[in-house]
């Protein structure tokens, strides 16, 4: 993997981001240096970016009194000089001594500076948003509060220099208030604040500038092994099993068993089946009641349905697979859509076995109900569970906030728990009990659907039973990685990738169809597409 494809890997935290620039500028990078690369990058991007439409009229620049705001007025300057109308607006009445030398430059060289955001936003086509940076704690109040909320209520694009301003560059959190971005250009490395669900209304269209950290400062930094990671195409072609050898057959490209619907929820197994199928599994088996059988066989024939008894309300009563199958024929199990509550004896059953197993939906709720912890501790075997923000709070209540601390949360998750806990949102997460934590970062609201999840559940199901099977593969149990030839794939991995390639196939369906077109069956078609590009990509 070459260097930039690593950078779009990393995510960092604002101290972590501190200690890597302190040691780029403790090997004898200047910081204004730094700040001259950086400030013509960001200018170069604005005018391949916006030339042909917002650079006609004139850019106003929102200069702060930290680096940030001395990054904005070097790109003031360069626009300034390749012709563009600049103007820029200072609104403190300190600055930074760096910040302070490129304020009187781009006066000097007759760039126009205004008294008050006002004044700036009555005479600018676009906005430079250069207030604050990397590292604001504090809430935001009085003048500056008041110029954010006046700035968010124009009409003009907002470009934000690394992040938005008023926004924690951890959490996410908007500080009092914040500026509502069209384009946010993340500096250097992802920052961790840029990846929360609550910083999306604020960032717009996020993209990385790279200014060429070494990467032996950001190991010296990290470690070798990052506890946070972004979910990308790269990561995706290493891990998806894209190839198969020329002589193979179904059960060496994985037997998946999905345990789901019943009388009152029979979509929720048809959905879980079409996941399934879509990731490539060599042979599907799926037991739902037996009343459901027929329709089942009519939507995946290519599948084995298997009739379970059922209760008087149509849920699975106990699984009964065919004759001389038993739970450790297969390599993955994935359980819970469309059971309801009725099938706990069934989810109970599961549970013992020493498979690979994923729970999604009911399976969900019934082990909350089980007791979650108790139960999964006398697991041997490794779990995956996919709860949405809800049943987060009920399998673990004392684990923190789902929605105010994803990542803290879904990390403490998956350490009291033993098992790799996928925290659905806008921004997925997934943890590993270990502590490492990948975050989706894109996906799209259109899958806010009913039966969206249930996809995810049969196409993350179909993807671990194949690397579960696949050829000369083995398994290191004390960290949970696949071994396929010469890659390691870590079951978080797969799991993250799994929420990768759902989330691209409901953007590429939200591009064909609209975010209204988008319902769970529809989704499913879109699977295949998303890989099919993949294989392109990953063989050039």
């Amino acid at each position: 993997m070459d260097r930039q494809k690593k950078i779009e890997q990393v995510v960092v935290s604002a101290q972590q981001m501190r200690d890597i620039e302190g040691r780029i500028f403790a090997a004898g990078m200047p910081v204004a240096a730094l700040m001259e690369k950086v400030g013509r990058l960001i200018a170069h991007r604005i005018v391949e970016t916006l030339h042909a439409t917002s650079l006609r009229g004139c850019a106003g620049i929102l200069v702060g009194p930290g680096h940030n705001g001395g990054d904005a007025l070097v790109v003031a300057r360069e626009l300034h000089f390749q012709g563009y109308q600049v103007a820029i607006c200072a609104p403190f009445s300190k600055f930074k001594e760096l910040t302070t030398s490129h304020l009187q430059y781009a006066e000097s060289i007759g760039i126009r500076r205004y008294d008050s955001v006002e004044e700036l936003l009555a005479h600018c086509d676009i906005l430079i948003d250069g207030l604050f940076g990397l590292g604001l704690e504090r809430h935001l109040t009085g003048s500056v509060a008041t110029a954010i909320d006046q700035i968010n209520q124009s009409s003009l694009p907002i470009i934000s220099i690394d992040l938005p301003s008023g926004l924690h560059t951890d959490t996410g959190e908007a500080l009092g208030t914040a500026i509502r971005a069209n384009y946010t250009w993340c500096l250097g490395l992802w920052k961790l604040g840029l990846l929360q669900d609550r910083a999306l209304e604020y960032i717009g269209n996020a993209e990385l500038i790279d200014f060429d950290i070494p990467l032996a400062d950001i190991q010296a930094v990290l470690g070798d092994a990052p506890s946070i990671g972004r979910v990308t195409k790269e990561l995706a072609i290493a891990t998806l099993p894209l190839r198969r050898p020329p002589v193979t057959h179904k059960y060496k490209q994985g037997h998946l068993l999905l345990i789901c619907g019943s009388f009152r929820y029979a979509g929720g197994a048809i959905l879980t089946g079409l996941g399934a199928r879509a990731s490539g599994v060599g042979m599907l088996s799926i037991a739902v009641p037996e009343s459901l059988k027929p329709l089942l066989v009519a939507q995946l024939p290519d599948a084995l349905i298997v009739g379970c008894p059922e209760t008087a309300a149509g849920a699975i009563s106990s699984l009964q697979l065919p004759e001389n199958t038993d739970l450790n024929d297969f390599d993955a199990i994935a359980v819970g859509p469309g059971l309801t509550i009725e099938a706990t004896p069934t989810v109970e059953q599961v549970l013992k076995c020493d498979r690979t197993l994923i729970l999604d939906a009911d399976g969900l709720n019934i082990l909350a109900k089980l007791g979650t912890i108790p139960t999964l501790t006398q697991r041997s075997a490794k779990t995956i569970l996919t709860p949405h923000a809800g049943e987060f709070k009920r399998l673990f209540p004392d684990a923190g906030d789902p929605v105010g601390d994803r990542i803290g949360a879904v990390k403490a998750a998956a350490s009291i728990s033993n098992a790799v806990v996928l925290l659905k949102g806008a921004r997925t997460a997934i943890a590993h009990p270990t502590g490492m934590v990948w975050i989706n970062p894109e996906s799209t609201p259109a899958l806010a659907r009913g039966g969206s999840g249930d996809v995810l559940t049969g196409l993350m199901g179909g993807l671990i039973a194949q690397a579960q099977a696949a050829e000369n593969i083995a398994i290191d149990s004390t960290f949970e990685i696949f071994k396929q030839s010469d890659r390691q794939i870590t079951i978080d991995a797969i799991a993250s990738v799994a929420a990768w390639w759902h989330s691209q196939a409901g953007i590429k369906a939200e591009s064909d169809r609209s975010v209204m077109g988008v319902d769970a069956f529809t989704l499913t078609h879109y699977l295949l597409p998303v890989v099919s590009e993949l294989r392109l990509v990953g063989s050039n």
